[in-house]
């Protein structure tokens, strides 16, 4: 294993924290404060939702812990390493190897069946088209979807769609999901299908963080907490939410 991917793992303290988060933007001659002095802890394996409005600062603060963004100042440490001294090839890689994404609509590629949409980061990532197959296919069976395998994203419903998706973000086996709004674009009946699959990924360890809008889909998580204004604040169990 290449040394970058070690050299910030010391087996200490959470799974993922960050430290006085602040992101702003230059907006013309105005400098919008987006988030602000953001404190998060997580152990791994847990189900977290973060749960905000629109224009809350919740879309910046998943791209900064995806790693599609930086924050201006603040420290942010994922799986033992220090996310701000990463440099943009160690960052993607980070991104490949220990976070799998999963959006509001699906983003297939309309030209891939269902299998070749889930190997597609594998292919990336330099699997060999043997086991890259073998992969994908015991994915698409863990979502339920082995019946579907060579079928082109329109021949699959919004649900099954999004299933696609999930296997596609569980292809390298990342330690973190990330889930932004992952039923934003789904009827309420296959929404809870979607939640079902995320709650019984956690219960087998996985890590979850989930962005999202709605109370609703909040409490599907095991902890969650409130984002507005570019603040965060605990909001305890799902339960309490």
């Amino acid at each position: 294993m290449d040394t970058m991917m070690t050299e910030h793992t010391s087996g200490e303290g959470p799974f993922f924290r960050m430290e006085k988060i602040n992101k702003f933007y230059q907006m013309g001659e105005e400098r919008a404060h987006i988030l602000k002095d953001i404190d998060l802890n997580i152990e791994e394996g847990e189900y977290l939702s973060v749960l905000g409005p629109s224009g809350s600062g919740k879309s910046t603060l998943m791209n900064i812990i995806g790693c599609l963004d930086v924050a201006t100042s603040g420290r942010y440490t994922l799986h033992g390493r220090l996310v701000d001294e990463l440099t943009e090839a160690e960052l993607a890689r980070l991104r490949s190897e220990e976070i799998g994404f999963v959006f509001q609509n699906s983003q297939l590629l309309p030209r891939l069946t269902a299998q070749k949409n889930v190997e597609l980061p594998l292919i990336y990532a330099g699997v060999g088209p043997k086991e890259r197959r073998r992969r994908a296919r015991d994915l698409l069976d863990r979502v339920g979807l082995s019946d579907r395998m060579n079928h082109y994203p329109n021949q699959l419903s919004g649900g099954q769609q999004q299933r696609v998706a999930i296997a596609r973000a569980l292809a390298n086996n990342p330690t973190l999901l990330l889930a932004d709004e992952p039923t934003g674009a789904l009827d309420q009946k296959t929404g809870r299908q979607v939640m079902v699959l995320f709650r019984a990924l956690n219960e087998e360890g996985r890590t979850i963080i989930m962005i999202t809008h709605d109370m609703n889909i909040a409490k599907n998580a095991r902890r969650v907490v409130h984002i507005i204004d570019g603040e965060l604040t605990e909001g305890g169990s799902a339960n309490d939410a």
